[in-house]
């Protein structure tokens, strides 16, 4: 088993222990859905901590998007418990870039390869996504490379 469902495992143990329920409801969330992505496909498998962390990561963008949606829709409490459950999900991934981190990788795959303008913004992120991986979301990525090459 990988390391960080180790952890989770052990973090559910101590939630339920300490009746933290914002923490035990999102955990027991994270490992249902890993558990769906391990039985998805032909055959079921094992995940690797890369391939976890890309769940947790889409999870954690989930509740994001609800909190926005929620809190858009005037429903503050339910906007807090999502936001409440992503900060538990971002424990366990790695930190965020900043945009000015994001801007120095975009600029230096814009060096290396020698384009500009807009025509060229595939080129730039094939280099600059495995460099970023689980560290920035696209979208800030897409936008820092479309400011840069205009």
């Amino acid at each position: 088993m990988s390391a960080l469902k180790d952890k989770l495992k052990a973090d559910l143990s101590a939630s339920m222990k300490s009746r933290d329920e914002v923490r035990l409801r999102t955990i027991r969330m994270a490992l249902a859905a890993i558990n769906v992505e391990e039985v998805a496909g032909k055959q079921a498998r094992e995940l690797s901590d890369d391939e976890i962390l890309k769940v947790l990561t889409k999870e954690a963008k989930k509740r994001r998007e609800a909190a926005e949606a929620f809190g858009g829709a005037g429903r503050e409490e339910q906007a807090k418990a999502e936001l409440d459950e992503q900060a538990v999900l971002e424990e366990y991934l790695p930190a965020q870039l900043s945009d000015e981190e994001i801007g120095r990788i975009v600029d230096e795959a814009v060096a290396e390869l020698g384009v500009s303008g807009p025509q060229a913004m595939g080129q730039v992120m094939k280099v600059v996504n495995p460099k970023v991986a689980g560290r920035a979301e696209g979208g800030r990525v897409a936008q820092i490379v479309r400011a840069r090459l205009s």
